[in-house]
């Protein structure tokens, strides 16, 4: 899983993406082979998973199992040392699950919130999401 795709993909479900379309349109402008790749290895690693859409079958939609839900507190901690050491985190959109990761980067707290505290919300948000695609 140490390539870059697969680690922005994992990202981008965690922002919310679910399709191979919403993968597609990710600002780093993934290859639809190198996607499908990335998925399919995923898959295999038991990161993800995918069910057919509801209202068209030819669609899967993605999520994170329980093993890549297990994957947030490494995504948070990237993302804490890309600001510390680049300036920049690891990309998470403000209206994403995680959006609420963009802040200052001395400080690995949200609200008074421990980084625990934090990541198990974020954890268990990203259940909830999970929970509606798979009804």
């Amino acid at each position: 899983m140490g390539d870059k795709w697969s680690i922005i993909i994992v990202r981008d479900m965690f922002n919310g993406k679910k399709t191979f379309g919403d993968f597609l349109g990710s600002p780093e402008r993934i290859s639809t082979s190198v996607l499908t790749s990335r998925l399919e290895l995923l898959k295999s690693y038991e990161i993800i998973d995918s069910v057919p859409d509801l209202k068209d079958q030819k669609v899967k939609r993605y999520f994170l199992t329980d093993k890549g839900i297990d994957l947030f507190p490494v995504m948070y901690e990237m993302f804490y040392w890309s600001m510390r050491n680049f300036n920049t985190g690891i990309i998470i959109r403000p209206d994403g699950f995680a959006g609420h990761l963009q802040m200052d980067p001395d400080k690995k707290n949200v609200k008074g919130m421990s980084s625990d505290q934090v990541i198990n919300e974020a954890q268990k948000k990203y259940s909830k999401i999970r929970s509606s695609i798979l009804k």
